[in-house]
């Protein structure tokens, strides 16, 4: 631990800042900060040390979509730091009376350290949402109305899923022993056959937003027409010359799971599909939003072999490749009749994957610890003595 604190200690943070709302808009001292913070955290817990460095205040939560994992680890994360969680429920709140997200986001931050903002339903909406309350803490806190200026973290938007890729990148860092050992590695980000629709594009966008990063050969896979958003798959190819790594697409999952050494199988919605269901669920249009679904399903049916399954894992270098999900995977003959993984693969996968989603809830307290201490370095001294 005191040499993990010492590599923090050497990293550049002076612009680290109050948010965590996308992984490339991080630099890659910030990203590994973050990782080492939660390695200390993790293992701190393990030994039954507090990590409690709030001495009070609260951590809010606005979740606008259903969440386990997430939820979980985000009060987990605030627990173990000192804070108290405050679940904000919009229903309950005066937004439906026209309370501004301005006067919202002033009025539940005047004891509050944390912000966790989920919000991935609308396609456009949600990463401007988070910008919109980012502003609007940073304007109350200029302006003498806030005493603290609450840290920002996206815990999931229409863009980028943060605390889940960093999640995924800590126990891929873990597996293969550092991140220089991630170079050269082959990653298949594949589509899989889900009997739903609408899954958002925030996972397999993250994962290619943050993995191009370190040298890897990131390939997305996924039927013709299943397309991610653009600008971000642009984005991620840029960041693979640049690592050294490489960005490559197919439409063919068992070209993506040859000799890979990771597979992250997981469904998500045609880009257009998402632009036409948030144009669809802003009107209120229920009539047209069930036509979408049905015709995306009757779609979806045409690619039920994209599913990993045994065959498809001996594609794998040497067999072998580790599988990875953000959970709930749909399990052929579990949670569904037909789905992303065949019963037999995932139950031998079960417990990395668990491992997996184990990272979240240090993940995220590192984000805590880096957005809502005024002095991150000077936290971490008292901890260790």
């Amino acid at each position: 631990m005191k040499n993990a604190i010492e590599k923090i200690k050497a990293l550049d943070l002076k612009n680290y800042g109050h948010d965590f709302l996308l992984t490339w808009n991080k630099t890659p001292d910030e990203l590994e900060a973050t990782l080492l913070i939660a390695e200390i955290l993790r293992e701190r817990h393990r030994l039954g040390k507090p990590n409690l460095v709030f001495d009070s205040g609260l951590a809010v939560s606005i979740f606008r979509d259903n969440s386990t994992r997430t939820r979980f680890s985000f009060a987990s994360a605030a627990n173990a730091l000192g804070l108290a969680v405050s679940d904000m429920d919009e229903e309950k709140s005066q937004v439906s009376h026209g309370e501004t997200v301005r006067e919202t986001a002033n009025m539940i931050s005047f004891m509050t350290r944390v912000i966790g903002i989920r919000d991935d339903m609308y396609l456009g909406e949600g990463h401007s949402y988070m910008k919109e309350v980012s502003s609007a803490v940073q304007s109350g806190f200029e302006e003498g109305i806030l005493h603290n200026r609450p840290g920002l973290i996206n815990l999931q938007c229409d863009i980028d899923h943060p605390t889940q890729s960093m999640s995924d990148l800590a126990m891929l860092k873990s597996y293969f022993g550092s991140l220089d050992n991630l170079k050269g590695k082959k990653i298949a980000m594949s589509w899989a056959y889900s009997p739903s629709y609408g899954k958002p594009l925030s996972v397999p966008q993250g994962i290619i937003g943050l993995l191009t990063r370190y040298g890897m050969d990131v390939t997305l896979a996924h039927p013709e027409g299943y397309n991610l958003i653009p600008e971000v798959v642009k984005l991620a190819d840029k960041q693979a010359q640049l690592s050294g790594g490489s960005l490559n697409t197919t439409n063919s999952m068992d070209q993506a799971f040859t000799d890979a050494d990771i597979v992250y199988p997981k469904s998500w919605a045609p880009f257009h599909v998402m632009e036409e269901r948030t144009s669809l669920l802003k009107r209120g249009d229920q009539p047209g939003l069930k036509d979408l679904e049905q015709s995306c399903l009757a779609n979806n049916a045409k690619f039920t072999d994209w599913e990993c399954t045994e065959e498809k894992m001996q594609l794998t270098r040497d067999g072998k490749s580790l599988y990875m999900h953000c959970l709930p995977a749909d399990i052929t003959g579990v949670s569904c009749e037909q789905g992303e993984v065949s019963a037999s693969v995932f139950d031998r996968y079960r417990k990395d994957t668990y491992m997996e989603a184990s990272y979240k809830p240090f993940i995220i307290a590192a984000m805590m610890f880096l957005t809502g201490l005024k002095d991150p370095l000077l936290a971490l001294d008292v901890l260790e003595n």
